[in-house]
């Protein structure tokens, strides 16, 4: 970020909307309504509890009020938007730019019929699979085993349990940096296994899924299968990101990690889960770079005797 953007941006604090504030040079918008947050800690916002500071924390009031910050952002500064932060490592230099956080506005779910639902960007897996089996809806349980929100779950093409949202998904609408509003189907996304062709930057404000008619309560014993897995096998109570490495074809990372003899490695205060080799998890007071190197060693040694190379499935950002 370049020392004219940082004095626009800080033009931006929040005013209360009865005082008249007009917008800085360089600006299309005026003053926020929402929460802008100069140097905000992210540690607190994501599962693995480490990292550091966002240069901007932008959690706005409502679309209106989104849609005219991006309006007024120089172009090429940097936006990430940030949901329930389970399948991100913040590192410890902190992230340049804008962090957008969709709060209550962006986190409903409607019912729309034709067994669709329309669902806001901050809405968690669990409401929007819950509202599906209230409707009879069904073909969405699969949201219940995935912890985070429908941004994400659009961004990186979530998924378990043989689902992702390639299969249900119809389109979405995405705030684009500049304020522009479009409405992409999900074959523009050009979905791959945890990977979409959404532009940086982007933020999703809502989308559609569709699903199939089904037996509410069918549906809840499914949701109730899913849930007592993920119990059984994943470290939930813990500080960690969910799994951390992708799936390589015909395989399994866990099993490859496990085979390499890494499970339970540990490195400063980070650890391969001793339940689930595909996790990392932070025992207390693992750095960002702790965990990240953990996973670079892990990686290091399926290659070396697995002569598999992970990726990662983790969002890494910002500095280190």
């Amino acid at each position: 970020m370049t020392r004219q953007q940082g004095d626009d941006l800080r033009a931006w604090t929040r005013a209360p909307a009865s005082e008249d504030a007009s917008a800085p040079a360089g600006f299309a918008g005026g003053k926020v309504r929402g929460k802008l947050t100069r140097d905000a800690p992210l540690a607190k916002l994501v599962w693995f509890k480490s990292g550091g500071t966002a240069d901007w924390l932008f959690e706005p009031e409502d679309r209106e009020d989104l849609l005219a910050f991006l309006a007024g952002i120089d172009e090429g500064t940097p936006l990430m938007a940030l949901g329930l932060g389970s399948n991100l490592i913040v590192r410890d230099g902190g992230v340049p730019g804008v962090v957008v956080r969709l709060g209550k506005a962006f986190s409903q779910v409607e019912v729309l019929g034709e067994c669709e639902l329309r669902c806001g960007g901050g809405a968690s897996g669990i409401l929007v699979s819950s509202t599906a089996r209230d409707a009879g809806i069904a073909g969405l349980e699969f949201l219940r085993g995935i912890p985070g929100t429908v941004g994400g779950f659009v961004r990186m093409n979530g998924g378990a349990y043989g689902r992702e949202v390639a299969d249900v998904l119809v389109d979405c609408e995405v705030a684009m940096p500049g304020g522009n509003v479009v409405t992409l189907p999900a074959r523009e996304l050009q979905y791959t296994y945890r990977h979409s062709a959404l532009p940086e930057g982007a933020v999703v404000i809502s989308a559609r899924l569709r699903g199939t008619p089904g037996d509410p309560q069918q549906i809840g014993a499914e949701m109730d299968r899913i849930a007592a897995a993920r119990e059984a096998s994943q470290p939930l109570r813990t500080k960690t990101g969910g799994s951390t490495f992708k799936n390589p074809p015909g395989d399994k990372a866990w099993r490859l990690v496990d085979a390499a003899g890494c499970r339970g490695l540990v490195m400063g205060g980070a650890q391969v889960s001793e339940k689930h080799a595909n996790f990392l998890i932070n025992t207390g007071d693992a750095s960002s770079a702790d965990i990240e190197g953990l996973g670079e060693e892990v990686r290091r040694r399926v290659a070396e005797s697995q002569g598999v190379n992970l990726e990662w499935e983790i969002q890494r950002v910002g500095r280190p």
